[in-house]
């Protein structure tokens, strides 16, 4: 059995060359079915991280819902909140599609969260 082994040991291993993982998990997602929900998720992150950076008052205060054609769906907690975005909505849009996890949006509709 130790001869077994160490004849084992002296083969050369075969090794797949090295990939990112980030590069693995999208081919992973679709396999399992869950490419759509991969894609949201990034959407929404760079809705955020957009948000984060062109308006910062209303970071945390506001989420991308969905992409309805060529418009992306923006929930606001706060009245304030979704005039702010309004008044900016030419300049996430452009922020949005020029992302890398973007997407190709026109116009960015605003909606008031009800309490």
């Amino acid at each position: 059995m130790d001869e077994n082994r160490r004849l084992d040991a002296d083969a050369p291993r075969r090794r797949r060359p090295m990939s990112r993982i980030g590069s693995l998990i999208p081919d992973a997602a679709a396999r399992l079915g869950l490419a759509d929900e991969l894609r949201r998720a990034r959407l929404l992150a760079t809705f955020d991280a957009i948000v984060a950076e062109h308006v910062p008052a209303a970071h945390g205060a506001c989420r991308a819902l969905r992409i309805e054609a060529d418009t992306l769906i923006v929930e606001a907690d706060a009245p304030i909140v979704g005039q702010e975005l309004v008044m900016r909505g030419d300049e996430l849009a452009g922020a949005f599609r020029t992302a890398p996890g973007g997407a190709p949006v026109r116009q960015v509709r605003v909606v008031v969260r009800r309490r």
